[in-house]
């Protein structure tokens, strides 16, 4: 272990979409665990879309981001040193530890990672939040039944890739929308998607996904907004639900965008729209993760990761991200612990 500890600050609160500066990268004394706490070495830190609304001065659904404060966020690590009776050195922890080398915990909401299932990187990823997210999402808000068609839109981010699949599972029929067209390759030769479109290059998203959904869609996981979620709703058939996951399409707006009204259409197509956080079903996680495994060890669960190098690249991984630079899970790797 080094005698200090690199972190991401959080300087100023973006306008618009974020600039590097900012954060600020800062160095402080190597912390050192307390009665009842435990010092853990980071190897992966996450970054996710959510964080850019967290950065806004503004309470949406947690509190912001504070100024000067290492940016929060999840993170997979060893324990370096313990002196919580519930966690012993050597062993590999999963929680919020923040953009940092290395972190002090006393456990809560920690839980612990076992290297032998599957990389622990997984544990931030698809056997984490975002499969997690999927899992709940798709199921638990869509319950979609077999036969019937299912859009998931960022199809190849972390969520939105197990969303499909596991949709799939379901026997359900799969359309996703990516932006590029290497994802879209991804998404329908390795993934098994049904269909899919670039929406970077289609000039209609609505005769697009009219064409590939002549069913009609009865299932919409939602993971960006915007325009794209206004083509959707036309095309919905009656009963369909929609679960907002994300609206990536609108967090870096400067000012708000004038959309069409889409509340007649869940009027008279009696759909079912509910938006949704993971993190309400915390007491259901054990529900989830030994399905979320066995698909995985069976091979009917993909995914991809996408990693930058080093705590320094936290920032720019992060813009990365929200500018869908990525593909499946962007992390960030920190060290070999």
């Amino acid at each position: 272990m080094t005698a200090t500890n690199k972190q991401i600050q959080l300087a100023a609160r973006p306008t618009g979409f974020p600039n590097p500066t900012d954060f600020r990268l800062v160095e402080s004394p190597m912390p050192e665990p307390a009665a009842g706490e435990f010092l853990v070495g980071v190897s992966y830190l996450s970054v996710d879309p959510y964080m850019r609304g967290r950065m806004n001065a503004a309470r949406s659904y947690a509190d912001p981001q504070k100024l000067d404060e290492v940016m929060g966020g999840g993170a997979v690590g060893k324990v370096l040193a313990s002196r919580h009776p519930g966690f012993a050195e050597g062993e590999y922890v999963v929680g919020m530890f923040g953009w940092q080398q290395y972190a002090i915990s006393d456990g809560r909401g920690v839980m612990k990672v076992d290297p032998r299932t599957a990389p622990i990187s997984t544990s931030l990823g698809v056997l984490g939040m975002p499969g997690l997210t999927a899992y709940f999402g798709l199921l638990d808000v869509c319950a979609p039944r077999a036969g019937e068609t299912v859009v998931v839109s960022g199809a190849a981010g972390a969520v939105g890739s197990a969303v499909g699949q596991i949709a799939k599972i379901h026997g359900c029929r799969v359309v996703g929308i990516a932006g590029g067209d290497d994802k879209i390759r991804w998404i329908t030769e390795d993934l098994g998607f049904d269909a899919a479109f670039n929406y970077k290059t289609e000039t209609s998203h609505f005769e697009r996904l009219k064409e590939l959904c002549p069913a009609g869609i009865d299932c919409y996981f939602d993971n960006v907004g915007g325009s794209i979620t206004d083509a959707v709703f036309p095309l919905m058939n009656t009963g369909g639900r929609v679960a907002i996951c994300g609206q990536i399409a609108l967090y870096n707006l400067e000012k708000p965008e004038t959309g069409p009204r889409l509340l007649p259409l869940v009027l008279v197509r009696t759909l079912k729209v509910q938006g949704f956080l993971v993190f309400q079903y915390a007491s259901r996680f054990g529900e989830a993760f030994p399905h979320l495994a066995q698909w995985l060890r069976e091979g009917k669960l993909k995914y991809r990761e996408t990693v930058a190098g080093g705590i320094e690249n936290a920032v720019a991984a992060f813009l990365g991200m929200l500018r869908g630079e990525n593909v499946g899970k962007q992390l960030v790797k920190i060290s070999d612990l």
